[in-house]
């Protein structure tokens, strides 16, 4: 396949949602030259979603695929089960093979909504992992120091506190480097949470004579709460969310991301997206933006039609106050309940607490009446409509 070498799309890749490359000028040259890089990103099959922060990264692939490079997606089977902590601030659990082979059954399949698979080499890093011995760990192990591990940010701060550091936790940027060497890697991306492991790839690969990789790191995203995306904090929009679901989510987001989305989440042309800015800083209304933003990405991992249907099915229950077309329905008998038993019966709760909680804010809604108060004892009846906050409904029958 002919490599696309065209400089416009050249300073695009290594602008567009990077935060920093290393070494920039290096691999400006290579992208220039017509040889074909393998371009590696590794996901560890942590939940059984991939959301969209890591498609983030996934989209950059996609990039260097569209130039006519070989991109490889190393699904990490083995590094799943150890763990990574570059983004936690506490000691991540070790999983069971079992968890990471149910987590990962469906992640090819949520992959190919961004990649072009067929032409991906997909690798799962067990392959070369489970292989290692202690002589050959020890070997890499000393290529690195103590000091250089524990001087990270997130690692400094747990042993300032006083928190566990596992020396499990030690050995992952190295099964991550190795990954690298592994695949003869020329280029890897990650999120800037990621650096120190990808920094570990150029060592090694210089310890096994290799040419050191260039780095690519994209900013990581927030999520729905503020926070940064995450599986374990439930703030996600995840791939193969529902298309009402995914637009729903998206709408739900706050306006100061709505252009970092559009810059990492979507291919929308970067100038559409800078004429965006300039009518929102003129006054224009931001959720107007919003909307655009939320049909793009539905239209990107779904299609135009179910854009289309899931911004028609938001306006009719958020803007003209309907019930939406289609409510999940639930099967109980006719009879009086307490409300919360009634709310954790339904499972759009998953405790008293939250019902409660969820009642105080005026977040329940029966037959779109608001209820307020917690203690109520009510008769439950078919064709009865139970909303809980803006997006979820439920029908009995």
């Amino acid at each position: 396949m002919k490599i696309n070498t065209n400089p416009k799309k050249i300073e695009e890749i290594l602008a567009r949602g990077v935060e920093e490359v290393i070494e920039n000028d290096h691999l400006k040259k290579k992208l220039k030259s017509g040889k074909q890089l393998r371009i590696k990103l590794g996901i560890d099959p942590t939940s059984p979603n991939i959301h969209i922060g890591r498609a983030i990264p996934l989209l950059k692939l996609r990039d260097f695929q569209e130039l006519g490079h070989k991109i490889v997606l190393i699904i990490g089977d083995f590094t799943g089960v150890i763990g990574d902590t570059s983004d936690k601030d506490s000691e991540r659990p070790m999983l069971t093979e079992k968890q990471i082979k149910q987590n990962m059954k469906d992640y090819v399949g949520q992959a190919k909504k961004i990649i072009d698979i067929e032409k991906c080499e997909v690798r799962y890093n067990s392959e070369w992992l489970n292989k290692l011995d202690y002589r050959q760990i020890g070997r890499q192990a000393d290529v690195f120091s103590l000091n250089e591990f524990i001087s990270r940010e997130n690692i400094k701060k747990r042993i300032d506190a006083g928190k566990r550091v596992s020396l499990r936790e030690l050995l992952y940027p190295l099964m991550q480097g190795y990954d690298s060497v592994a695949v003869k890697a020329d280029v890897e991306i990650g999120g800037t949470d990621q650096r120190f492991n990808l920094l570990a790839g150029r060592k090694l690969q210089r310890f096994y004579g290799q040419e050191p990789q260039d780095i690519m790191t994209n900013p990581l995203i927030e999520g729905l709460d503020g926070r940064k995306m995450s599986s374990s904090w439930g703030n996600t929009i995840n791939l193969f969310d529902p298309v009402n679901e995914m637009y729903g989510k998206i709408m739900s987001l706050k306006d100061n991301l709505i252009i970092k989305y559009l810059i990492l989440a979507t291919r929308l042309d970067i100038t559409e997206i800078e004429k965006y800015i300039k009518e929102m800083e003129a006054g224009n209304n931001p959720k107007d933006y919003k909307m655009k933003l939320a049909f793009e990405i539905v239209r990107f991992f779904y299609s135009f039609a179910g854009a289309k249907k899931a911004q028609e099915e938001f306006n009719k229950v958020f803007r003209q106050k309907e019930q939406p077309s289609i409510i999940p329905v639930i099967r109980l008998e006719e009879g009086k309940i307490n409300i919360l038993d009634f709310l954790v019966r339904t499972k759009l709760v998953s405790s008293k607490s939250e019902a409660k909680r969820l009642i105080l804010q005026k977040g329940v809604k029966i037959n779109g009446k608001i209820q307020d108060n917690w203690r109520e004892i009510i008769q439950t009846k078919k064709d009865m409509v139970l909303q809980i906050g803006k997006r979820k409904f439920v029908k009995i029958i």
